[in-house]
């Protein structure tokens, strides 16, 4: 695992592929569609740096964003989506996925908060979705699997919203804890800046944890569904992460301490793989 440097409350400055709280493109993909996982991953990663880099004015930002687009379509633009564009071209993919996470992307450029569930739950059919359709499509799987992709998908990107909470708002001046959450405990974005969570945070907290564990259980027969016995194996592995790192923050508090998965909840997480893997 490489080395992070972290940023205020613990917030990872930066991220790679081996280095998310999920395996992306681990060697439980087939090596033939790994040099596909990895552009996307690339695409995806870079673009979100433009989204995040707090250097940049809005409107830049979105100019930028438009030229990914733009070269997803075939036009000029940067070589991390020219190079995907031809991974898609070349397999017959639908470019769709990665243009839904542009749209994402520019929520995040504009600045646009979450004020309620919904407002969170519509964020992340574009910012986390897209991801684990791209790899049903890549393996040829039923689209009746996305259901549970997607709730699967939403179950990670909130509890990653949830693990740098402090981080995005003091950095970014994003907030994705609803807002009307925080004004029900009569609380604002600055109470995400404590060294400890308040006792109305801690609600908040569970309550969305509780939803988690909602997601998580309609991800539930998502490995199941899936034909690709490697590709089996890593959806059980990721909801098994999934499980752990819930359980986990509901155990720690996140602006204590960056709460992450451990060498444990990854050894469980690969075991939960295995028997998917066996089962089929």
């Amino acid at each position: 695992m490489l080395y992070r440097r972290r940023g205020p409350k613990n917030r990872p400055v930066t991220r790679t592929r081996q280095t998310e709280n999920f395996p992306v493109g681990s060697w439980l993909i087939a090596p033939a569609h790994r040099p596909a996982v990895h552009a996307f991953y690339a695409f995806a990663r870079e673009a979100d740096d433009v989204a995040d880099d707090p250097a940049r004015q809005p409107d830049a930002k979105l100019a930028s964003l438009d030229a990914f687009d733009a070269a997803l379509l075939g036009g000029d633009g940067p070589q991390s989506a020219r190079a995907l564009r031809a991974v898609f071209v070349e397999r017959g993919l639908a470019i769709d996925h990665p243009r839904h996470l542009l749209q994402a992307f520019k929520a995040d450029a504009g600045g646009r908060n979450c004020q309620s569930w919904s407002d969170l739950l519509a964020y992340c059919r574009y910012s986390a979705a897209p991801v684990g359709r791209f790899l049903l499509d890549l393996h040829g799987e039923a689209k009746e699997t996305w259901l549970a992709s997607d709730a699967l998908c939403a179950a990670l990107q909130i509890l990653n919203h949830l693990q740098d909470a402090a981080g995005d708002w003091l950095d970014l001046r994003r907030r994705y804890i609803p807002g009307e959450w925080l004004q029900r405990e009569g609380l604002t974005e600055r109470d995400l800046l404590a060294d400890r969570l308040s006792p109305g945070l801690r609600k908040i907290y569970d309550q969305a944890l509780d939803r988690v564990d909602q997601l998580n259980q309609q991800a539930r027969g998502l490995p199941g569904g899936i034909r690709d016995r490697r590709l089996r194996m890593e959806a059980a592995a990721i909801l098994a992460i999934s499980h752990r790192l819930a359980r986990r923050l509901r155990r720690l508090d996140p602006l204590a301490a960056r709460v992450e998965p451990t060498g444990l909840d990854k050894f469980v997480a690969a075991l939960a793989g295995l028997r998917a893997g066996l089962a089929a």
